[in-house]
């Protein structure tokens, strides 16, 4: 039975296609192609939905990529080791190492991987740092690098280790010029105009998107996530109605967008959530009322991505119910997220939610049922996280 790379490259050939041709097409770096029609990486189902789309196989090639029995053969014919091969095996190495990462990250309500991230990034950096591979395969090496120290940059940030973030988010960036890999380049911008903002630096914010958005050659998905830090930076500055325009814009390009333009990393660029940045703008500004329909959006994430960060979304919520008296709707919210605080690694989550309790227990109009289930919540929050 044909497999997925066999049948991209029968599909190449009989279009009289090129891989770099089709890279090109698709926004993708030839490279990350590359890797994948030759065993290396796994595809990707917005790649197979990119290529199913430009070599027109009416739905073969996702059919072939998401298939349990083909799933085997799409996965690299081994598992590197950080510390075996150091040619091209290196860098497959590098991005297996990643791609575990993310994926405990966003199981559950997020595994705590940041300490994890920055240990195996601090070896793969001894290892460049010493010459340890082939020269041959040094872009790939380095743009597989640039995406570990990307990892562990987002992850640290998510446990507000916020200095430790910031290196390593500039070992991202400049392995990414390095290698010439923009795709890192911008999710790594991205995510240091997220850390801006997230620590009170709006404006800084603000001049980190308008840089990347002033460049152009944004595909529509890339275009939409830096029209959302526009939009927090503006709404940060307390710019409001600029800063609606912009969240406006965001979601009018995600329903533009051709999943095949977009990087690979920009699955998690959905409505939902851009929802829950508006909702979270909106709580921040204290207009309880107009966020709370935006994070029920960003809870329900339909037709959405699953995120490990998406408790967050709840605990702003809980925030705006709070903050309208709507005591019923804040007990009943308080006492869901009480079973998942023993599950849940994200310090900014954490530290927000701990923040929100006390609030909600200070408010001299709260019901007895509100205070009791954020009693019950904070002792939660100070309980053995070791006990079963």
């Amino acid at each position: 039975m044909i497999d997925f790379r066999a049948r991209v490259r029968a599909a190449l050939e009989e279009r009289h296609m090129s891989m770099r041709g089709a890279a090109r097409a698709l926004n993708y770096d030839v490279a990350y192609l590359s890797r994948v029609l030759n065993g290396k990486q796994s595809p990707s189902l917005q790649l197979a939905e990119g290529l199913d789309a430009l070599l027109a196989t009416n739905g073969e090639l996702v059919a072939l990529a998401t298939r349990p029995d083909q799933a085997e053969k799409n996965l690299p014919h081994r598992r590197h080791a950080l510390h075996g091969d150091l040619g091209e095996g290196f860098a497959c190495a590098i991005r297996d190492t990643s791609q575990r990462l993310i994926a405990l990250d966003n199981d559950m309500n997020g595994l705590p991987i940041a300490d994890v991230a920055a240990r195996a990034y601090k070896s793969v950096h001894r290892q460049i740092g010493e010459g340890e591979y082939d020269r041959k395969a040094e872009h790939d090496i380095q743009s597989a690098a640039a995406e570990l120290a990307e990892v562990a940059g987002w992850a640290l940030f998510d446990a507000e280790k916020h200095q430790a973030a910031r290196r390593f988010n500039q070992e991202a960036l400049f392995l990414a010029k390095l290698s010439g890999d923009r795709s890192i380049e911008l999710l790594v911008m991205q995510n240091m105009a997220m850390q801006a903002g997230w620590v009170g630096r709006p404006r800084e914010e603000l001049a980190i998107a308008r840089s990347i958005i002033e460049q152009g050659r944004l595909s529509p998905r890339a275009e939409a996530i830096f029209r959302v830090r526009e939009a927090k930076g503006l709404a940060g500055a307390g710019q409001e109605s600029e800063a609606s325009r912009s969240f406006d814009r965001a979601r009018s390009l995600i329903q533009e967008s051709k999943r095949c333009d977009d990087p690979y990393w920009a699955w998690w660029v959905t409505a939902n959530e851009i929802d829950g940045h508006q909702g979270f703008a909106f709580q921040e500004a204290k207009q309880w009322r107009k966020g709370i329909p935006y994070l029920h959006r960003a809870l329900s994430q339909e037709g959405g991505a699953k995120v490990g960060y998406r408790n967050i979304s709840a605990v702003r919520l809980l925030g705006c119910l709070l903050g309208v008296e709507a005591w019923p709707e804040a007990e009943e919210l308080a006492e869901s997220i009480i079973p998942s605080i023993g599950e849940t690694a994200s310090a900014r989550t954490l530290g927000l939610l701990g923040v929100t309790a006390q609030r909600g227990m200070s408010l001299p109009r709260a019901t007895m049922g509100v205070r009791d289930a954020l009693h019950s919540l904070s002792d939660a929050l100070n309980d053995d996280p070791y006990a079963l």
